[in-house]
């Protein structure tokens, strides 16, 4: 069965409620939170005010994708907004192992991710300090964009470097373009978690999508 983490940044934000109850009644696994500086990538989304009002309405965990350009500046913000799992890029500035090991020693998990045009190599030094990877597959900052095919390699590729990596149980998370019709394909490559939004909150019952998605084996 494959695990659902609904991007509330698709969802309608004069009625993030009723889109965190949908979340809820569809039993997803965690909500996904895109949080970006309009610096790091050029759009401009939610800090963790917002983070913490979500917090307040849901019990389910909350995984905060930072794509910022200094997120260790902001990461005692986020956990204090009630994060249950951070995600940086592999590409932002300051030490990444520093600051994994601030989100770990935070009592949250930490998670890392990259861009479709990054290495995965940049990303593997660090497999073992994060509780997932987040697979970028499309270009971070808009939603709506289409599925990079190229990504299937990349999980694919990404799969084998943590099963070789013995104790390692890493979990693998693919957000841009994900869909019902190639969610499966996705799981198949070796994903664990896959992230929708405009696939579930664009749909009219987004908590019968969550659950269409969770049957996808």
């Amino acid at each position: 069965m494959a695990k659902v983490a609904p991007s509330i940044l698709s969802a309608d934000f004069a009625n993030l409620s009723k889109a965190l109850e949908q979340c809820e009644d569809g039993r997803a696994d965690q909500i996904h939170i895109d949080v970006m500086d309009g610096h790091f990538v050029p759009n401009l989304t939610i800090g963790p005010t917002v983070v913490k009002d979500i917090r307040k309405q849901t019990t389910l965990p909350l995984d905060v994708h930072l794509m910022i350009e200094n997120p260790q500046q902001y990461i005692p913000q986020f956990v204090d907004a009630g994060s249950d799992l951070i995600t940086v890029h592999v590409e932002s500035s300051g030490d990444m192992q520093m600051t994994l090991e601030m989100i770990r020693d935070a009592g949250i998990s930490p998670g890392i991710t990259l861009r479709p045009g990054t290495q995965l190599s940049l990303v593997e030094p660090y497999l073992e300090l994060v509780d997932l990877v987040l697979v970028m597959s499309v270009e971070p900052g808009f939603g709506g964009q289409r599925f990079i095919p190229e990504s299937f390699d990349r999980i694919s590729s990404l799969r084998r470097s943590i099963d070789s990596n013995d104790g390692c149980s890493t979990l693998i998370s693919v957000d841009g373009g994900v869909k019902l019709h190639n969610a499966a394909e996705i799981l198949a490559a070796g994903a664990d978690i896959v992230v929708a939004g405009s696939a579930i909150f664009g749909t009219d019952d987004p908590a019968d999508t969550i659950r269409q998605f969770i049957a996808i084996d």
